[in-house]
């Protein structure tokens, strides 16, 4: 049988006391006297009587509670982004509560929705893939609840963004791989329906066509950039008449997928092909050859993201507004490209 779930009139019971008298000793209130406070808070550990988060914010529209939506934790930049995050809100009496989409809109939808019922006080996300309704994240705004986008995130929802600057990153690449001799340089991107990876596709056709490279359609290529996407659309650019001599990929794990195909076919990193991720995933420094990366100050929009929604959180009758901070992309060369 389930336990019944100690409340706050079951210790009024034991001490003969009123409800009202149990709660304002639970939460040092200067007219309860110590030897009542110190008998509920006693009685209270008897009965393991645990608070009721919900209800309490319920009462007062407050629940010290922050939600956190990320595509998956198991990349060393959430996770990272996450770490950063809550230092900043635990030094300011929040805590998170920390869901995943795992890249899924209908599961994004339902994280929105648990947070929402569970009263939080903000909404810090970072959309998943799939993601091209807004409409659960208007739902959001509609609430009044202060919401924050980082690494990923839409200018039609007109709220607080803070990332890279994936264009620029994407001239930073092609003009370091140029000045390593490479000519033909392709491109593994993520979805163009994702506004971040279609930055970085816009960033790598600019910087081509600007030091009139070749513009072939074959050499971009569109995936969910897993590592068994890398290793997919690495063994088709091998297959093309004139394989490229660099390939782009918009992220760390599909890099090492490329990277894979590459050393099984004992292809020459980077003598024969070079290679850039992106990500500055930790395993790109232990694999051999290292992986070139772009840096994406994790650190740095996770102490930002929380900055800002404490701004949001104590700025009276404040209203969304675009606030866009966008950092300097950091290119880390290594072995990859390094001819």
């Amino acid at each position: 049988m389930k336990k019944k779930r100690t409340t706050i009139k079951d210790i009024a019971n034991v001490l003969n006391i009123s409800p009202a008298a149990v709660s304002k000793a639970l939460h040092d209130d200067s007219r309860i006297s110590a030897k009542t406070k110190d008998a509920v808070k006693r009685v209270a550990k008897e009965l393991n009587y645990q608070p009721n988060h919900l209800a309490s914010a319920l009462r007062s529209g407050k629940s010290n509670l922050v939600g956190v939506i990320v595509p998956r934790t198991n990349s060393n930049f959430f996770s990272s982004v996450i770490e950063n995050m809550e230092e900043v809100l635990n030094k300011e009496g929040y805590n998170i509560i920390i869901t995943q989409s795992n890249e899924s809109f209908k599961k994004e939808c339902d994280n929105i929705d648990t947070l929402l019922f569970t009263q939080v006080d903000g909404i810090i996300a970072s959309m998943a893939n799939e993601t091209v309704d807004l409409s659960h994240y208007e739902k959001i705004k509609s609430k009044g609840i202060p919401l924050i986008l980082f690494d990923r995130g839409e200018n039609d929802l007109n709220v607080d963004y803070i990332g890279i600057d994936d264009y620029n990153s994407s001239h930073i690449i092609i003009e370091h791989l140029i000045s390593k001799g490479c000519k033909r340089i392709a491109h593994i991107g993520g979805y163009r329906r994702t506004r971040i990876f279609n930055n970085r596709i816009r960033g790598y056709i600019d910087a081509i066509n600007k030091y009139n490279l070749p513009n072939d359609d074959a050499l971009l290529m569109e995936s969910n950039l897993t590592l068994e996407d890398g290793r997919l659309k690495m063994e088709h650019l091998l297959t093309l008449d004139t394989p490229p001599d660099a390939v782009y990929v918009a992220s760390d794990y599909a890099a090492l997928g490329a990277l894979q195909v590459l050393n099984e076919k004992h292809i020459k990193v980077p003598q024969d092909i070079c290679l850039v991720g992106f990500g500055n995933e930790p395993f790109t420094s232990l694999v051999s050859p290292t992986i070139t990366t772009i840096d994406q100050h994790s650190e740095q929009i996770g102490k930002i993201a929380a900055q800002t929604f404490i701004q949001r959180i104590n700025t009276e009758n404040w209203k969304p507004t675009l606030n866009k901070n966008i950092l300097e992309s950091r290119l880390i060369v290594r072995a990859s490209s390094s001819k």
